[in-house]
């Protein structure tokens, strides 16, 4: 039992006052060291915002931290789908928002960690979903069928192009759904979503990024070791497991192109395009998610190369504690 890691948590708890802190950004910036070593220093609790690592045994394309990583700080909405179930941002929004509140019930700092857009956004703007029609989504999911998820996706940039930026080409999905709400609220899919305003709780959100060649070569790096580091054997273990029939988790980036070079045969050759297949998707995604995260106004930025991120992060949540906002979220 790690009864220092406690100590520590319990020296650094402050019970007036239990406001998170969400540390966001792009893949591959830190985010997860950043969140131990603050949780550590403030004593805090980790609810996760990546939407892959929701899933158990997604360990190593998600850069997971292992038990041991993880230092004894509690970590939260990890491993909690098979990889046969479907992830939604409303089962998230609802689980996670759980977590925070019990974090902090126990006088713990709830801190949100991870670079899934939706699923921050949902959770600190309280995002209320659109209804569905079941013969409209059929519609859309027999077009889906006829034409594949590209021909539709086009189809979704021409009436809704926001939207289709923000929606990864190859999620069926989520391009579905937005063609859905389009149809059915005649406004834009974005219409829909949470407005920025005061976040939930009076979350400090802090933002980590980059230089963009620097993260570049951080992710060549991360993605080679993934590659050299188990992820081939992991995927063909979660396909004992029904990964091929995740609606969700089949189409994560990394484990859908390893799954392409297993059809394929599995070959050096194959295995090689599926790794420079899985870089190239992380530079897209990196984009998209600098795009959506740049938008709020919110968020305090940091320089991931940076040192005395830790110092900052904690500054600017002494500071807030201090502005008339901080209250007990379980007041709010």
């Amino acid at each position: 039992m790690d009864t220092g890691g406690q100590e520590r948590r319990d020296r650094g708890r402050d019970t007036r006052v239990t406001r998170p802190i969400a540390i966001v950004g792009p893949t591959g910036t830190g985010k997860s060291a950043l969140a131990l070593a603050v949780a550590e220093r403030i004593g805090g609790e980790i609810v996760n915002a990546d939407a892959m690592q929701l899933y158990r045994g997604m360990d190593v394309g998600t850069a997971k931290l292992t038990v041991q990583e993880r230092r004894g700080i509690p970590h939260h909405q990890l491993d909690v789908l098979d990889v046969t179930q479907t992830a939604t941002v409303a089962r998230y929004q609802e689980a996670a928002a759980s977590d925070v509140e019990d974090v902090a019930a126990r006088g713990a700092v709830p801190i949100l960690v991870g670079g899934s857009m939706l699923y921050v956004q949902s959770l600190l703007d309280q995002w209320s979903f659109p209804a569905t029609d079941p013969q409209v989504r059929a519609r859309w999911e027999n077009r889906l069928a006829e034409v594949g998820v590209a021909a539709l996706h086009a189809e979704l940039a021409r009436v809704d192009a926001d939207a289709a930026a923000s929606i990864l080409p190859t999620d069926g999905r989520r391009v579905v759904r937005a063609l859905e709400v389009v149809e059915l609220t005649g406004r834009p899919f974005a219409a829909s979503a949470p407005v920025i305003g005061t976040p939930r709780w009076g979350t400090l959100l802090v933002g980590l990024d980059w230089d963009t060649a620097l993260l570049d070569d951080r992710l060549a790096k991360r993605t080679d070791l993934m590659f050299t580091g188990g992820l081939v054997d992991e995927v063909v273990g979660l396909c004992e497991r029904g990964l091929r029939d995740g609606v969700t988790a089949s189409r994560a980036l990394g484990y859908a192109q390893v799954l392409d070079a297993l059809t394929a045969g599995g070959g050096d050759d194959a295995l090689a395009e599926a790794r420079e297949r899985t870089f190239i998707g992380t530079r897209r995604y990196v984009r998209r998610q600098r795009s959506w995260f740049r938008r709020d106004h919110r968020i305090l930025w940091l320089d991931g190369a940076a040192d005395g991120n830790v110092d900052a992060v904690v500054r600017a949540w002494d500071g807030s504690r201090d502005d008339g906002a901080a209250t007990d979220i379980l007041a709010r």
